[in-house]
């Protein structure tokens, strides 16, 4: 992999490897379908809202690094993951990566449950082992965060998004249980923090624009009643 995925992407290729193991009859699946199920309201942490040109653009980044690519169809594009070779993983570990980055960090005994229709584990000892060997590699896949305060196990998260990941997750797991805060909210709030300071800057814009018409200035303290015609 040559680079860290950006959050998106790690979601489209979580759908590509979920629904090619549960929906194989719609398996490779459509862009309505790829874009149906990253904006999915359960089984996702966060509930986001992506749009079909931002999934694109992902799935176009999963391409540029071998994890997707466009299958064979008379009528309608579709996309198929490429996550086994991509990542050069086995199967079993690529379904633990999935729940990782559809649902965020879980517990060992939350991720057995979770890829279930993925992938049947024996018992969670082979969870483990499976979790174990995706840290060891090099680059690690996986990292093992600190036990909450008050929680009963620690939680496992996925490392395909890079530093960002960790320290987010990392700030996870020291936080308070009544404070806790999951990697998807985070996520979720650096993207409304952006939506929020692009419509400011366009209001301030609109702003400007109707003082300059009706030849107010609109600096702080300035007179705001407006200038005479000549």
């Amino acid at each position: 992999m040559a680079r860290a995925l950006t959050p998106l992407e790690a979601r489209v290729l979580g759908v590509l490897v979920e629904k090619h193991a549960t929906v194989p009859d719609t398996y490779p699946l459509s862009l309505n379908t790829l874009v149906a199920g990253c904006n999915q309201k359960t089984a996702r942490d966060p509930v986001i809202a992506a749009t079909d040109a931002e999934v694109l653009t992902a799935v176009d980044g999963l391409k540029s690094m071998s994890l997707a690519f466009e299958g064979s169809s008379t009528r309608v594009t579709r996309y198929e993951h490429n996550a086994v070779r991509g990542l050069n993983v086995a199967s079993d570990a690529v379904a633990l990566l999935a729940a990782l980055m559809l649902r965020g960090p879980q517990t060992s005994a939350e991720l057995r449950a979770n890829v279930e229709r993925l992938h049947r584990f024996a018992d969670i000892g082979a969870v483990e082992a499976a979790l174990n060997a995706l840290a060891d590699r090099f680059p690690p896949r996986v990292a093992l965060l600190a036990r909450a305060p008050g929680a009963r196990e620690p939680r496992w998260a996925h490392l395909l998004c890079g530093e960002v990941q960790m320290t987010a997750a990392r700030e996870v797991a020291q936080a308070s249980d009544e404070d806790a805060v999951s990697v998807g909210e985070l996520v979720a709030l650096k993207s409304e923090l952006t939506r929020q300071a692009n419509e400011l800057a366009a209001l301030r814009a609109l702003v400007l624009r109707m003082a300059g018409e009706l030849g107010i200035d609109p600096s702080p303290g300035a007179d705001p009643a407006p200038k005479p015609a000549a």
